[in-house]
């Protein structure tokens, strides 16, 4: 379990970070989401001791993570994946990794052969692609089986079948019982690997609860509604409050009714003997939630013309 509790960072003049505190729970695939500058990053690098917090703490299954004896075996991370020296070969870094957490070297091949390098474990990784060193990245994070993931844009150069495996591999971590926390800039992605989310924007906690309540809270409450008798519904429905929009595509003319859940549409159509041929509440994305809650978040929007940034860096950090 990874907790924050009421994290503070401040450089200079600037808080990327203030009172931040939320809970990071295993089994489950937690996303961390804000918009570029909200301290999602630094939030990262004060969990594994890289930047000191101004104030507050993290905790790491309870421990501080400079208190942990060999923290490769309680928690792995991917923080920045090109800081790997480049004429060392991917297998000669791991090694050191592993010596220095009293790890056994078999466990290098493990690894190797879990993220696909197995046939280029001897070659420098200053010739590696963003892909394979995020590949490779993973492969240090695993390497002392830890029991705490944590991810930091694992997705960052891999392809499709990347992504899928990345996917993946979070999941069973998650089902083996795993605390697996991940950021990602990838909303569509997150809405297939996250259960939980941790979001946050300009270095305060804005929401903490499931994706499905994340995305239910912030989307309007929609039916679509088809049948032979959709006059007489629209006018039936009218006198309710919700609003109706018309729709219309390959499958015929429907209704789009917001403000009234299906339950309550299909009482009030059976009660007046309305033949209903769907009846299908429509769920908002993930994307379209974050942008609606995080909104007041970004410190740069793009204009009409197209001539402002659009969700730039606030800070120098994510």
């Amino acid at each position: 379990m990874i907790e924050a509790i009421g994290l503070t960072k401040r450089y200079g003049n600037t808080v990327a970070v203030r009172n931040l505190s939320f809970t990071v729970k295993p089994g489950k695939v937690t996303g961390f989401l804000g918009p570029n500058g909200a301290g999602k990053s630094t939030t990262m690098r004060m969990a594994l001791g890289l930047d000191n917090p101004t104030s507050g703490e993290v905790r790491i299954d309870g421990e501080k993570y400079r208190d942990l004896k060999y923290p490769l075996r309680k928690i792995g991370a991917l923080v920045d994946p090109k800081w790997v020296h480049p004429n060392r070969s991917a297998r000669a870094h791991l090694a050191w990794m592993a010596r220095s957490n009293g790890i056994p070297g078999r466990r290098i091949d493990e690894v190797l052969d879990t993220v696909g390098l197995n046939s280029v474990a001897g070659k420098n990784v200053g010739g590696f692609s963003l892909g394979m060193s995020q590949r490779l990245g993973i492969a240090g994070a695993l390497l002392g089986d830890p029991e705490i993931l944590m991810f930091d844009e694992p997705v960052n150069g891999l392809d499709p079948e990347g992504i899928l495996w990345i996917r993946t591999l979070m999941h069973r971590l998650a089902d083996e019982g795993r605390t697996v926390f991940v950021s990602s800039h990838l909303l569509s992605e997150m809405a297939l690997t996250a259960t939980e989310l941790v979001v946050i924007g300009r270095g305060e906690l804005i929401s903490q609860c499931s994706t499905t309540e994340f995305v239910a809270r912030a989307s309007d409450n929609s039916v679509r509604v088809r049948g032979p008798h959709l006059p007489q519904l629209r006018r039936l429905l009218a006198g309710t409050g919700a609003r109706i929009d018309d729709f219309s595509d390959d499958a015929g003319a429907a209704l789009i009714v917001s403000g009234m859940d299906s339950e309550r549409i299909g009482e009030a159509a059976a009660a007046n003997g309305l033949v209903l041929h769907e009846l299908s509440p429509q769920r908002g994305s993930l994307e379209q939630a974050f942008m609606q809650l995080t909104g007041d978040s970004v410190q740069y929007q793009s204009d009409l013309d197209g001539n402002a940034p659009d969700r730039v860096l606030a800070t120098g950090n994510n």
